[in-house]
């Protein structure tokens, strides 16, 4: 099952520290300190002369990407590949190819409606096997080819799995010729109460080799067991977004607020698979190992949900997540920054997500990249049904396999008026 507690929001926060310093008298080599102290302290802002207030201004259902896995997902060919899937991502593979990647997921045959009229929709039986992760591979026309696996990165074998987030492309070492896939993995573990749908436990990044997709190892990047809160353990990949020389990884922690809060950090471009390299967004500058601060999110009414996206619109990084309250369950809202840090503005109204009928949620809109592109941007979300017993969602789900597949939109971004 794969509700995961996603509906939530966070709130914007942070922003650039600022230092005074001291009249010139202590002469140049004192300013020039100074200067190096500010530079350290604030946030990136390479985009800032482009930066501008951003929300949405239009958004349409992708009918065609939509309609592209549900047709992947009903076909009867092979009962051991993807049906139905949550926690949805891509990445564009060097050859054209886009690897989607799927958490929680069920496989097995789908079966034809039994009666259009009475019962109209395709189903599965209550029996099909459940797995924690899967991968799914498009080619280059938009047809999906295979599922690649089922699960594609193995439980950690002490009581955990892993569901799959944001990915990159990237060099296997710097200035290699030969390129992988970086995959960020969240591993969570059995829990009880509000963790029915596990408790987070750490950050990890997996090696793809190319073209194969075989999984050649996985390092943790951040552990969070030694912090005895769940709801104050959090996990980076929820979106990746690139920023001048950087790549920006962002995470969400696991309160089980209203609303999560939201937490960056930071790669040099090419590196996400270099542990020592990572640093952390501290609410004053980025530190490698420190405890990292939330850059937006007061629990209430700002913040997002566990799983968001975040794009890049000229120097304008715009921000979507599921709205606060029980607007969360159908509205995607957004913010926006001129820095990763913040301070994000917001949240301003962005869309409804089309669902089916029902006790039915949208969460995790994600971007996708590959099909974006000429001003718009490509968003999904996922549905699911909305019970808090596992066991009556899962019947729901069963009886109309629909309800657990992404859907997709397209959104185009413009001044915030």
């Amino acid at each position: 099952m794969a509700t995961r507690g996603r509906w939530g929001l966070v709130a914007p926060r942070g922003g650039a520290a600022h230092r005074r310093c001291p009249a010139p008298l202590w002469g140049l080599l004192l300013a020039l300190v100074c200067g190096l102290v500010v530079f350290v302290a604030l946030p990136d802002r390479e985009g800032d002369s482009r930066c501008a207030a951003r929300t949405v201004t239009s958004a349409s259902p992708d009918t065609a990407l939509t309609t592209t896995f549900a047709r992947y997902g009903d076909d009867p060919t092979r009962t051991d590949d993807w049906t139905g899937g949550d926690g949805t991502h891509s990445v564009r593979l060097p050859d054209g190819r886009t690897l989607w990647l799927f958490s929680d997921t069920y496989t097995g045959a789908v079966h034809p409606p039994p009666n259009p009229e009475g019962q109209p929709h395709a189903w599965r039986d209550p029996s099909a096997p459940f797995v924690r992760n899967s991968a799914v591979l498009m080619d280059r026309s938009g047809r999906i080819e295979r599922t690649v696996a089922a699960p594609l990165f193995p439980d950690t074998g002490v009581g955990e799995w892993r569901w799959p987030v944001a990915a990159r492309v990237e060099a296997r070492a710097p200035g290699s010729d030969e390129q992988v896939v970086r995959v960020l993995l969240w591993t969570r573990a059995a829990g009880s109460g509000p963790y029915i749908y596990g408790v987070p436990t750490a950050t990890e990044v997996a090696t793809l080799a190319l073209p194969s997709l075989r999984v050649e190892g996985i390092t943790q990047v951040l552990d969070q067991r030694q912090v005895r809160d769940p709801a104050k353990r959090v996990l980076f990949g929820t979106t990746l977004v690139d920023g001048g020389g950087w790549t920006y990884v962002f995470g969400g922690d696991d309160g089980q607020a209203p609303v999560h809060r939201a937490f960056v950090a930071r790669v040099p471009r090419g590196r996400l698979g270099d542990v020592k390299a990572w640093e952390y967004w501290d609410g004053a500058r980025w530190q490698a190992g420190a405890r990292a601060a939330p850059v937006l999110g007061d629990g209430r009414r700002r913040g997002v949900g566990s799983a968001f996206g975040v794009v890049r619109d000229g120097g304008t990084y715009v921000l979507f997540t599921m709205a606060a309250g029980t607007a969360g369950l159908t509205k995607v809202v957004s913010y926006w920054a001129c820095s990763p840090a913040g301070p994000w503005h917001g949240p301003a109204k962005a869309f409804t997500a089309a669902l089916p009928d029902g006790t039915v949620a949208a969460y995790n809109p994600q971007a996708h990249p590959a099909m974006s592109g000429d001003g718009r941007f490509v968003l999904s979300y996922d549905v699911n049904w909305l019970d808090a017993t596992p066991a009556t969602a899962q019947a729901h789900l069963s009886r109309n396999v629909s309800l657990y597949r992404p859907r997709f939109v397209t959104v185009r971004l413009g001044p915030r008026t």
